[in-house]
């Protein structure tokens, strides 16, 4: 079966590696076919095994390679496909979209962290298929009010997201 792992925090905030070490770990940890799509820790590889047990086999190889607490979301070609065919929002070269990857139910704890937050023109999210989507103007995502909540410890291990622009990639490199 065809997954993609979503790595959380990948060469952010002094978390810095390549990805060909990446792909070699996966490697050496038993996956096969894999691929990585730009810098940000997507990972398209091939395993005949669940994907609860993909995230555990994965965390401990990364952490234990790179000396960091791994945190990283396995999700299906299937999975992965319905980011990106549940968009609602229109394509506009002036907005950003994203999709967040996370454990179940965090869609709620980010529109409840959406609606508390003051939004910038043309800002706006949605939930389609436990799916939270965000829209915002180009330039503002980590300026905007909401941008600033999604660093927060508390939903570290709860979400990571994605320019929507990546899943299309994702899922060309998957086939």
């Amino acid at each position: 079966m065809k997954y993609c792992a979503f790595l959380r925090g990948v060469n952010v905030k002094g978390t810095n590696m390549k990805m060909a070490d990446v792909c070699q770990v996966f490697r050496d940890a038993g996956m096969k076919d894999i691929a990585s799509i730009l810098a940000s820790g997507n990972i398209v590889f091939s395993s005949d095994k669940s994907a609860a047990d993909l995230k555990i086999i994965l965390e401990k190889a990364m952490s234990e390679y790179f000396s960091y607490e791994a945190f990283l979301f396995v999700k299906s070609q299937e999975e992965t496909e319905a980011f990106w065919n549940n968009l609602p929002f229109e394509k506009n070269e002036n907005l950003h979209a994203y999709a967040f990857v996370g454990i179940p139910g965090v869609e709620n704890v980010l529109m409840e962290e959406f609606r508390k937050a003051a939004q910038t023109e043309n800002e706006k999210a949605e939930i389609v298929n436990d799916i939270f989507y965000w829209q915002v103007p180009k330039g503002n995502t980590l300026e905007s009010t909401f941008g600033k909540v999604l660093g927060k410890k508390s939903l570290k291990d709860q979400m990571t997201s994605r320019n929507i622009n990546t899943f299309e990639k994702i899922l060309k490199k998957m086939g």
